[in-house]
């Protein structure tokens, strides 16, 4: 089981900023095969979520989401970049993943909707968290996106 940390941008040591980055990029851009720009300004402002295995002096990056406040982004609360190392999938973090995100956003912005842009496959997944699609299916990047709202 990871070992689950939140940390704001400035938080974020080095090491870590990297792995944040080099997993997004492997899965996001290599894997999905999508060329788009990953550093897109909302990291700063936004709560990170890193689940890491390994140990404390050699910890992996196993998962992790991004948080954004209202305001950031969309006028409503998000989350997004929400995903599983290759190595760690089929383990259920996927969705353990989701549940810390929202639990974050119901203490630190209790009542607020949340909106996000999934991945149109992932529509189901969504769906089992209370998320409603909204509007049509539209190209992000090569993959089909749908808005989500809760």
């Amino acid at each position: 089981m990871p070992h689950w940390k939140w940390k704001t941008f400035p938080e974020l040591t080095l090491d870590e900023l990297y792995g944040l980055l080099a997993l997004r990029q492997e899965v996001f851009v290599v894997e999905q095969r999508s060329i788009y720009q990953d550093a897109d300004g909302y990291d700063r402002g936004s709560h990170h979520l890193l689940g890491t295995t390994g140990t404390p002096e050699a910890p992996i990056l196993a998962a992790y989401l991004r948080v954004l406040p209202p305001g950031l982004k969309y006028p409503e609360v998000s989350f997004g970049r929400v995903v599983t190392a290759p190595s760690a999938r089929r383990q259920g973090q996927g969705r353990v993943l989701v549940e810390k995100g929202l639990a974050f956003i119901e203490e630190h912005y209790p009542r607020t909707p949340i909106r996000i842009g999934a991945q149109d496959y992932l529509r189901g997944f969504y769906e089992s968290f209370g998320f409603r699609a909204v509007g049509d299916v539209y190209d992000e990047d090569g993959i089909p996106h749908v808005d989500m709202f809760r």
